[in-house]
C-alpha cells in the first residue's frame, strides 16, 4: 500500500472522529524531514490545516533560514502561515529552566493560545514525532524511573495534541521524503550529543543495535504491550482507590489497617499520593509516616498528609489567614466557618439547659461585649465546665482525640476582657456556667452548615 494511502487509512482510525467539521489542524512545522512529510501527506490527503513555526533566535541566521522556508513551505501548499518569535534564553533564565524545556513550554503555549482564537477556526495541534521518537522516550523515561507511565512512550493523542506520524519510524519516512523529492532544512543542534535525546538517539540506540540487531522493532512493539499493561494497571489501581480512600468535605480518610493488608505497598501508596501533588522523592517519607507519632505529616504544594491514630488524613493546605468574627450584644446571628451561630439574650426563669455540645448557655452578667470568635492561639486556656483548675486548650484537643486538622478547625469565643467563654461546640468554660444565682442568660446555638 502506498504510504499516502497508509496514513489516510490511520488518520481515519485514530483522529478523523476528534476533528469537528470545518475546523482545520495546525501543523507545527520546524523544516525539518519530518515535519516536512507530515505537511506533504496532509496535503495529500486534503485534511485542512494550517501551517505554525516557531522561531526560537537561538541560532543566528539558521534560525532565520528554517523560518523562510516554512513560510515557502506553506505558500507552496496554499496554506496559511503563522509564525512567533521568542527570546527564548531570557525566559530560560527567568524560569531557570534548560533551553530545551523553555523551548518546549513556549511553543507549545503559542499552539494552545492559536487554537482558542476563534478566526484560525483550528481544532487540534499536529507535531510530527515518529516511532523512533516514541521509543527514545520510553527509553528516557524508563531510565529516569517514572514508572509504568512512562513506558508507553508518546501517545497518538494526548488531550489537544495528535502525532499522525507516530506508527511509523524514520526510516520510511525519509524513503518517502525521498521518493517524493521533498526538500527539508537541518536543525544543527541536533547533532549534538549534549542534549539528552540526541545521546540516545546518537550513541545509546546504536550501541544497543550492535547487540540486539532487532531492538528498536523489539522496543516498538514493548510499547504496544506497555500500553495494554497500563490500562490493567490503571484499572486495579482505581478499584483499590475506591476501597481505601474515603471523603470527609475537603479530606480525605486512609484506614490505616487496610492499607497495610496491602499487597505492593509502596506502589499503591505512591499512586494515591501522587494525585495529592506529592513528589517521588517523597514517597519514602510516606512511608515512614506509617510508624510515626500521631500527627506526624509532610506536606506536598497543595496538601498534607498527616498520621492520626487508625487513619492516615489527607487535607488542603489553607490560607494561614485567621479570621476574627466581633460580635456585639445587638447581634443575633453570625455566619462562621463552622456554620451559623445564633445568638440570645434570656429570661433565667422555666430556662431549660441544653445538653447539646452545639449550644452554650451562659450566665450574661459576668460577660462584656463585644464577643470575639476566632481560632485557637498558641497558649489558650480556658475552665473546663466541671474543673476548677484551668487546662491549656491545646491539652484538652489531645486529650479528646482530635486530629491535627480538626485541631486547626476549632473556634473559641472571647469575651472583651479576653476570657474564653466556649470552645464553640464542645465545652463552655466554668467560670461562666449557670447557677442559681443567674437572672439573664447568653444562649448561643451553632447551626452546622
Amino acid at each position: 500500500m502506498p504510504f499516502a494511502d497508509e496514513f489516510l487509512t490511520q488518520w481515519k482510525k485514530h483522529f478523523s472522529s476528534l476533528v469537528p467539521p470545518h475546523k482545520k489542524i495546525l501543523l507545527a512545522v520546524s523544516g525539518g524531514m519530518d515535519s516536512v512529510v507530515m505537511t506533504d501527506l496532509f496535503s495529500k490527503a486534503k485534511i485542512p490545516a494550517v501551517v505554525a513555526h516557531a522561531n526560537f533566535q537561538l541560532r543566528g541566521p539558521e534560525s532565520d533560514r528554517d523560518e523562510q522556508f516554512v513560510e515557502d513551505l506553506a505558500s507552496f501548499y496554499h496554506l496559511e502561515f503563522l509564525v512567533k518569535h521568542f527570546d527564548t534564553t531570557t525566559f530560560s533564565q527567568q524560569q531557570k529552566i534548560s533551553i530545551q524545556e523553555a523551548a518546549r513550554l513556549l511553543r507549545y503555549q503559542w499552539f494552545r493560545d492559536l487554537i482558542t482564537m476563534d478566526q484560525y477556526q483550528l481544532a487540534l495541534i499536529a507535531t510530527a514525532h515518529h516511532a523512533n521518537d516514541s521509543l527514545e522516550t520510553l527509553l528516557i523515561n524508563f531510565f529516569r524511573g517514572t514508572g509504568i507511565a512512562g513506558l508507553h512512550g508518546i501517545l497518538p493523542v494526548q488531550e489537544n495534541i495528535i502525532r499522525p506520524l507516530i506508527f511509523w519510524k524514520q526510516e520510511k519516512l525519509k524513503f518517502y521524503a525521498i521518493e517524493n523529492n521533498l526538500s527539508w532544512v537541518d536543525d544543527s543542534s541536533n547533532e549534538s550529543d549534549k542534549y539528552t535525546r540526541n545521546y540516545f538517539r546518537h550513541q545509546l540506540i546504536p550501541s544497543l543495535q550492535k547487540v540486539f540487531t532487532g531492538v528498536e522493532d523489539n522496543l516498538l512493539n514493548n510499547i504496544s504491550r506497555f500500553s495494554e499493561i497500563e490500562d490493567i494497571y490503571k484499572e486495579s489501581i482505581q478499584a483499590k482507590k475506591k476501597k481505601l480512600l474515603k471523603p470527609n468535605g475537603e479530606e480525605w480518610f486512609i484506614n490505616l489497617a487496610a492499607l497495610l493488608k496491602c499487597k505492593n505497598l509502596a506502589t499503591l501508596f505512591w499512586e494515591i499520593l501522587k494525585d495529592f501533588h506529592f513528589t517521588a522523592s517523597q514517597a519514602n517519607e510516606a512511608i515512614k509516616l506509617l510508624d510515626s507519632d500521631y500527627g506526624a505529616h509532610i506536606s506536598s504544594a497543595t496538601h498534607r498528609l498527616i498520621r492520626h491514630r487508625n487513619k492516615l488524613i489527607i487535607a488542603p493546605l489553607k490560607s494561614a489567614k485567621q479570621v476574627h468574627f466581633f460580635i456585639d450584644d445587638d447581634h443575633e446571628q453570625v455566619v462562621t466557618p463552622k456554620g451559623i451561630l445564633h445568638i440570645k439574650m434570656k429570661d433565667a426563669k422555666n430556662f431549660h439547659i441544653p445538653t447539646s455540645a452545639l449550644e452554650a448557655a451562659l450566665d450574661l452578667s459576668g460577660i462584656k461585649f463585644p464577643l470575639v470568635l476566632r481560632p485557637i492561639q498558641p497558649g489558650d486556656y480556658f475552665y473546663p465546665l466541671g474543673m476548677r483548675k484551668k487546662k491549656k486548650i491545646k491539652r484538652f484537643l489531645i486529650d479528646q482525640k482530635l486530629s491535627v486538622i480538626e485541631k486547626e478547625k476549632c473556634l473559641v469565643l472571647e469575651n472583651a476582657e479576653k476570657q474564653i467563654l466556649w470552645l464553640v461546640g464542645m465545652r463552655i468554660d466554668e467560670r461562666f456556667k449557670i447557677t442559681g444565682k443567674t437572672s439573664q442568660i447568653l444562649h448561643i446555638r451553632l447551626q452546622r452548615t
